[in-house]
């Protein structure tokens, strides 16, 4: 059995990528769906119906465990699959997201308890991350921003270039002029991470930065070792492939970016 990695596009390789350095025994599929990506700004339904269509496939691969990589598909889509879709489909299979091992950590790290999310806009209308710390840490604040952008930067490889500034400064300056009491910054996509040093560049001299890598990472490999049941199928020869529903060679030219190394993919149709 391998771990299905899922996201819309590229930016679950940042996930990925830290749970490879954290568990990397484990056999990997990562499964971009970069034909239709971005997910962030369609609907509730569309987002459900893509996520289920590349879990079900992964499960045809041979996933028996699937995280949900996309702060999108775990906003708009894990709830329902978990509940509706999984003990139709095979009760012992599990798939998890991105937002409950985010959350998990806040409260630890915000002295204002004012914190604020930088995500897209469908996890922004999701209040997916309000709702988690109400349940959790209802005397957090937490103040959202859709962040339209800098996906775009991402993917287009621009997330160095001069033009990113203008983008980086223009949201953070928005966030904090809605509450300038912030002390935290989550970034609630995964393509975020590559533009860390420029949000830091921007931000506030000792505002904390939460990327979500390294919390997933730790948060999977606490939930193995609570489900040995699940540990013990996986398979461990320290391999991972990828796969994409775009052209191979612009995956693997984007998907080298945010591994630092060479990727080979092919190419499937859900």
């Amino acid at each position: 059995m391998r771990i299905g990695i899922f996201d819309s596009g590229y930016g679950g390789l940042t996930i990925l990528k830290e749970i490879r350095r954290r568990l990397p025994q484990y056999d990997y599929l990562y499964l971009g769906d970069n034909a239709r990506a971005p997910y962030g700004s369609r609907s509730f339904d569309i987002v459900y119906a893509f996520t289920l269509q590349a879990v079900e496939r992964l499960f045809q691969e041979g996933c028996k465990l699937v995280i949900l990589a996309c702060n999108t598909a775990s906003a708009k889509a894990l709830r329902s699959i978990q509940q509706n879709d999984l003990p139709a489909i095979d009760p012992s299979r599990r798939v998890l997201g991105v937002i409950r091992p985010t959350v998990e950590v806040i409260p630890s790290l915000s002295e204002s308890r004012h914190i604020g999310l930088l995500a897209t806009a469908g996890t922004v209308a999701s209040h997916s991350y309000a709702m988690e710390l109400e349940k959790t840490a209802p005397e957090i604040n937490i103040t959202e921003l859709a962040c339209p952008m800098w996906v775009h930067l991402v993917e287009n490889n621009e997330a160095d270039a001069p033009g990113a500034d203008y983008f980086v400064k223009k949201y953070i300056d928005q966030l904090l002029g809605k509450d300038p009491e912030i002390d935290t910054i989550v970034l609630g996509c995964t393509h975020y991470p590559l533009l860390l040093p420029k949000i830091r560049e921007y931000a506030p001299e000792g505002m904390r930065i939460i990327s979500q890598g390294t919390l997933v990472a730790e948060s999977l490999a606490d939930y193995l070792s609570r489900h040995p049941e699940i540990e013990c199928d996986c398979d461990k020869n320290a391999s991972t492939e990828y796969i994409t529903t775009e052209n191979p060679e612009k995956f693997n030219e984007l998907a080298s970016i945010f591994m630092d190394y060479p990727v080979e993919s092919k190419r499937i149709i859900l």
